[in-house]
């Protein structure tokens, strides 16, 4: 059965005319059947007086559609945005923070940035710089899987844009715009890329993301600016369109050219313009980080690229990781690590049991560095993610077991995906059969919730096992069953591997 396509609603510049934007939207949904998201680019606050914002606030008006919105441009409406790493505003109205990916439960990728251009330190609180962008280019685009991304949400229009295009109109887009949000758009291939503030429709001939003859083909890019709403001119400030996500469409169907399709607007002469390399890469420091590796046999010194290091007499060092605001007991370079429970060691991320399990082989993936979640790991380390969870789907299969991975990014400091065998806060699950599930938490969310769920009677029927600190054993009782798992896992190791 084909997936169904989402219906999506674009808008530029609210500027604070809460009542025009809803009433439109119930009225193209009244005409038109309902539509499933509302994405507002440019200011969605204005200068105006906040009585009609305390409306919405209070919930004594509701938006009509879930509604997502970009941050602040100027000084006067950081006050409305007070989590950089998004927030519910109102009841169905989310600001979905300064900069990131926003994957929603049909599989839709939309990566967002917030605010206007800076070039000069300290970046203002509205304000994006050259390192958030080489942030947001480095985590997306760095696997060789990367392909593209569904939609991207900028406030300004993306500078040289009408290149090889039709007119835009009074913009000129080799004066106005963002050349940083032309390098962003250059690397991710967005499939629709949405921006406003120009008080100006455009809508921009779809351009190309290949070179002719010299690289495969890939699909087309659709730049709209939309203009503010309820302007006087009548200009256009909402758009509608159907999209099926990137990953779940046919990869024929996904690269078929349109016919007014144009030359990409950011290259020069078929050749990569000089956009992108503009764009300074903040310099990081090598990491000096060494391990001892499990296998008490060899008990050599193993680099950190996962190699022994006599095989490897240069070893490539990865880039240092985000170093943790204090004590955390799962950093493992941290004296709070309990490094008895760890079971296997790769290049970026391990493995280790997990304290008070809910099973013997219930364990955890972590990442060697301090991250925070899933959505902040760099490119190489999400790799290293994928490849664990899996081997651990294969090693649990092999065992006539079934397993359920999940994380929990909320009132937590270092990530941990967890296999009791998709910045903001957020709960997601895996199932081995491919199924997964994603929830943002907006309010208050039990922290043991992943657990709790899978100790019920409904699934694995042991209920006193939901509190982790009621199943702690012995460190004697741990190191045996660490010592199990080891030799178990080992015939699926890919570690070993030279």
């Amino acid at each position: 059965m084909a997936q169904q396509p989402l219906r999506i609603l674009a808008c530029g510049d609210v500027e604070g005319k809460f009542d025009v934007i809803f009433n439109r939207v119930r009225a193209i949904q009244k005409k038109s059947g309902n539509f499933d998201l509302l994405l507002c680019v440019g200011n969605f606050f204005g200068s105006t007086p906040d009585a009609e914002w305390e409306e919405y606030k209070t919930g004594i008006k509701k938006a009509p559609i879930q509604t997502y919105v970009l941050g602040a441009n100027n000084q006067e409406t950081v006050k409305y945005f007070n989590d950089v790493d998004g927030c519910e505003l109102a009841e169905n109205i989310t600001y979905l923070g300064r900069k990131g990916i926003f994957t929603g439960s049909s599989g839709l990728q939309i990566v967002y940035l917030s605010g206007t251009e800076s070039l000069t330190e300290p970046v203002p609180g509205y304000s994006f710089s050259p390192k958030d962008v080489s942030s947001l280019r480095t985590m997306l685009c760095s696997t060789s899987q990367f392909k593209g991304v569904d939609i991207l949400l900028t406030s300004p229009w993306p500078k040289y844009v009408g290149n090889f295009g039709n007119s835009s109109g009074e913009v000129d887009t080799k004066k106005c715009g963002s050349a940083l949000v032309s390098s962003l758009a250059t690397g991710l291939k967005p499939r629709y890329h949405f921006a406003a503030l120009e008080k100006s429709y455009y809508e921009r001939l779809p351009y190309r993301n290949h070179i002719v003859l010299q690289e495969s083909t890939q699909h087309a890019t659709r730049f709209i600016a939309l203009a503010n709403v309820g302007n006087p001119e009548k200009k256009k400030y909402l758009y509608a369109f159907s999209i099926v996500p990137m990953k779940l469409m046919d990869a024929a169907e996904l690269v078929k050219q349109p016919p007014d399709v144009t030359e990409n607007p950011y290259r020069k002469s078929g050749k990569e313009a000089s956009i992108g390399r503009q764009i300074p890469v903040p310099e990081e420091e090598p990491a000096c980080q060494f391990f001892f590796d499990l296998n008490e046999k060899q008990g050599r010194k193993r680099s950190s690229t996962g190699r022994d290091s006599k095989h490897s007499p240069h070893p490539k060092q990865p880039r240092k990781p985000p170093q943790p605001p204090g004590p955390c007991w799962f950093c493992l370079a941290s004296p709070e690590v309990e490094k008895h429970l760890v079971v296997n060691i790769g290049t970026h991320c391990y493995l280790a049991l997990a304290k008070g399990g809910l099973s013997d082989d219930h364990v955890l993936i972590l990442p060697i560095g301090h991250y925070q979640s899933v959505v902040e790991l760099s490119a190489e380390v999400v790799e290293e993610v994928e490849k664990y969870k899996a081997t651990l789907k294969r090693f649990f299969k092999n065992r006539g077991k079934r397993c359920v991975l999940f994380e929990r990014n909320y009132k937590s400091h270092h990530l941990q995906l967890q296999i009791a065998q998709p910045g903001a806060a957020y709960f997601y699950v895996e199932l081995d059969t491919g199924e997964k599930l994603f929830h943002r938490i907006k309010k208050n969310f039990p922290l043991q919730f992943g657990r709790e769920v899978l100790a019920s009677e409904a699934i694995l029927n042991i209920p006193d096992k939901s509190d982790w600190r009621q199943c702690q054993i012995s460190k004697e009782e741990e190191e045996t069953l660490a010592r199990r798992f080891r030799k178990d896992f080992e015939p699926f190791d890919f570690t070993l591997d030279d």
